[in-house]
């Protein structure tokens, strides 16, 4: 299995304050540098990086720049996050817009895999039409990630309509989609992540580990929270499952290179038993 690291860590998770007013606009971001997360993945030792759709945007009109980072690091863009709401009819088709723009530009850069999350909480509830309207768009995300030759999966998080393993079970029968396991959100959604991975070995398609404290609520570099990545890493390998695994960490308070190498210096000792 091949190494991975998040460039998310590098400035944590925003958006682009364009997309308030404009959906099409409305990107993943982190504000920090991409040629510094780049290179600091790189030199403690991972061969690839997944970047959001946004900060992939920012290249669109200067792809040589960012190809000259990847280059010179001597690592590939392995995956692209980007994500939506899927519900509201209306917006859907600037959604799935800005979804064929990232694909397009992932597919430009090199990348393999397009990762998707979202599948918004309404104010009023969530209701059994929501998660039709889910799958469904979901099918349509696969169908583009598919024309430009990537693989997509979806990605249950917290604040969306699957948090739970209950809500991935309502999910899972409606759509085609791939499935990414992320292991702290699934853990923080109340699910066993090891235990989600073998009800779904033939979905799996990508994979974000992440570490998990519940209280008070953090997520963490591998091997510093609550999670049995032994048994994570055993059900992935049971899975069939081999190819990249892309550590995240949404945000920490020190030196982002540092947890990166934290991380993978507990997933080489993990994957060498």
């Amino acid at each position: 299995m091949k190494l991975g690291y998040c460039s998310i860590t590098w400035g944590g998770v925003v958006g682009h304050p364009q997309g308030v007013t404009s959906v099409k606009d409305l990107f993943y971001m982190t504000h920090g540098s991409m040629r510094d997360a780049i290179q600091d993945i790189a030199s403690v030792g991972y061969q690839g990086v997944e970047m959001f759709d946004g900060n992939l945007a920012e290249y669109a009109e200067k792809p040589e720049e960012l190809k000259e980072i990847l280059g010179t690091a001597g690592v590939e863009l392995a995956s692209v996050y980007t994500g939506a709401n899927f519900i509201y009819a209306d917006i859907l088709p600037d959604e799935l817009h800005r979804i064929h723009r990232a694909a397009e530009l992932a597919a430009n850069f090199g990348a393999e895999r397009l990762v998707v999350g979202g599948g918004a909480r309404r104010a009023a509830g969530t209701t059994d039409e929501d998660y039709q309207r889910l799958g469904e768009a979901l099918d349509r995300v696969t169908d583009i990630a598919e024309s430009f030759g990537l693989s997509a999966s979806y990605h249950p998080h917290l604040s969306t309509i699957v948090e739970s393993p209950e809500e991935l079970d309502r999910l899972m029968p409606l759509t085609r989609i791939g499935f990414c396991p992320d292991t702290a959100h699934l853990a923080a959604g109340g699910a066993d992540p090891a235990a989600v991975i073998r009800k779904y070995p033939d979905r799996i398609r990508h994979v974000h580990l992440k570490d998990f404290q519940k209280d008070p609520f953090n997520f963490l570099p591998l091997g510093q929270g609550e999670l049995d990545f032994p048994d994570i890493i055993a059900a992935i390998r049971e899975s069939g499952y081999d190819s990249w695994l892309m550590v995240e960490l949404d945000n920490y308070d020190g030196d982002p290179r540092a947890a990166a190498e934290l991380s993978k210096k507990y997933l080489e000792k993990l994957l060498s038993n």
